[in-house]
């Protein structure tokens, strides 16, 4: 959905990669058994980061899929948290396109309502299980969409609110201590991919008159930000980790831990470094924290 949020390979040994990938074959069997074999598409690592959040210790199986027909791959066996992952990863894009399509024109708006309609039977089953979820998600693009609308100057009430739309997938477990520590989590997350996502965008942006609170908050020097702003930026950045740090470190994540501990502690750093210098680049298309297609 996003294409930010990624651990830092070189901090992971060969049986940590292969249990990160071992998940991420997991949530595509579970949303392939869920919802069908289309709601496989918006399978992505981003997603499955938010599964090795949810998860405890994993079975695994070997297992043949349509991406790999022939020789086996090691596969998370299907569990509750890879459900809720599941169940969320299909919300969250349906919505998404929604909102591409309302801001979009044209072929695009048709892709995206096209995509929307074909994810419609499993988006209208993941809202009846999580309501509340279905409901905060819709209500915070709207808020999100009004602040776009009024082309609203500050840096942290959209951020604040595509963080609140993300933090509210704590939302949906049971333990109190850890909803309370993965809501903090999550927000701070979310609040760092919307402006991340806006950082990557300025120069599209800027050519093309696209609302970026970023251009209304700070003047650009030749299509890019000026030190003083700079320096901002990366404070706010870093200090959205920092809180992500603090929450990580309130809660046993078990096997997941070398993963989250490398994606928060570096993965996040390389990638934001990496947009302000531009040379960030997504593996696959996506759409943007912010409503609009991004390309690779």
């Amino acid at each position: 959905m996003f294409g930010y949020v990624r651990a830092a390979p070189d901090k992971l040994t060969a049986e940590e990669e292969q249990r990160y990938r071992a998940l991420y074959c997991g949530l595509c069997h579970t949303l392939g058994r869920r919802y069908g074999a289309v709601s496989r598409m918006i399978l992505n690592y981003d997603f499955t980061f938010l599964a090795a959040l949810l998860s405890g210790a994993i079975k695994t199986e070997e297992r043949r899929c349509v991406a790999s027909p022939v020789k086996k791959r090691t596969v998370a066996r299907e569990n509750e948290a890879l459900d809720l992952a599941a169940d969320v990863s299909v919300i969250l894009t349906y919505w998404k396109l929604r909102d591409g399509a309302a801001d979009s024109g044209g072929l695009s708006r048709r892709g995206y309502g096209a995509v929307a309609r074909l994810l419609g039977r499993a988006y209208r089953e993941a809202a009846r299980l999580h309501p509340d979820f279905d409901a905060a998600t819709c209500r915070e693009l709207e808020r999100l969409a009004t602040l776009e609308a009024e082309r609203c100057p500050s840096l942290d009430k959209p951020a604040d609110t595509f963080a609140r739309l993300l933090g509210s997938v704590a939302g949906e477990l049971q333990d109190p201590i850890q909803q309370r520590i993965m809501e903090q989590l999550l927000y701070h997350l979310g609040r760092w991919i919307y402006l991340v996502d806006a950082l990557d965008d300025l120069k599209e942006d800027a050519e093309s008159g696209n609302y970026n609170p970023i251009l209304l908050r700070f003047s650009l020097d030749n299509g890019t930000l000026t030190g003083p702003a700079r320096e901002a930026m990366v404070s706010t950045l870093d200090a959205s980790i920092r809180q992500m740090a603090a929450a990580y470190e309130l809660w046993d994540f078990g096997v997941w831990s070398p993963i989250i501990r490398s994606t928060v502690y570096q993965g996040l750093y390389c990638v934001g470094n990496a947009v302000l210098e531009g040379t960030f680049h997504t593996a696959e298309g996506r759409r943007g924290a912010r409503g609009k297609k991004e390309q690779v």
